[in-house]
């Protein structure tokens, strides 16, 4: 009975808080960094290409989807690296524009996809490049692209190409070598 007797008044006793304690011990929820309290893992861009780090994976060109046309006919065509350079960035600029495909493109890597669309269209037109970007199912991954995204970003190339005055037989027979990619790219 006397501890019971003991705790009620101890219960009972006035408790001072300092208020200068309590003020500094709480965080601003702004100013708490949530991908680090989560563990989200903070990607740094690589110094020298700009590009966001990608898990590893085997380097081959045919890793591009297709063999490259031979002779320099088809590289002629699109204005040699220049003209590929060209056609490749008003191509991204028109896809990250696109308000039908344009979620599909937050938040990649601009910086490698240019570079990899640049390899790859300048190593199918024997331009004289080497793909060294992922092969097309496992870049595509789990992106969602559905038909009608596939059929909107066709759309922009052929865009981009007429606007860099390639040739339309040389844009069909680009497209016809792209063609066979899209099971590897539509997942829906």
């Amino acid at each position: 009975m006397k501890l019971a007797l003991a705790f009620a008044l101890l219960a009972a006793q006035p408790v001072s808080v300092d208020t200068q304690d309590t003020v500094g011990q709480q965080e601003d929820p702004a100013a708490v960094d949530w991908e680090k309290e989560f563990g989200v893992e903070k990607k740094v861009r690589d110094p020298v290409t700009g590009e966001l780090p990608v898990d590893p994976y085997t380097q081959s060109p045919a890793n591009a989807g297709a063999a490259p046309f031979s002779g320099e006919a088809m590289a002629k065509a699109f204005g040699g690296q220049d003209g590929i350079q060209r056609i490749v960035n008003r191509f991204v600029d028109l896809n990250i524009n696109d308000p039908r495909i344009a979620p599909i493109f937050k938040n990649h890597d601009m910086v490698r996809l240019r570079r990899t669309l640049f390899e790859q269209f300048c190593y199918l037109l024997d331009a004289g490049c080497t793909y060294t970007g992922r092969d097309m199912k496992s870049s595509h991954k789990g992106l969602g692209t559905t038909r009608a995204d596939l059929n909107a970003l066709v759309e922009n190339l052929q865009r981009a190409m007429r606007e860099s005055d390639v040739p339309f037989r040389a844009q069909n027979r680009l497209l016809a070598k792209l063609a066979p990619m899209d099971r590897d790219v539509v997942e829906r």
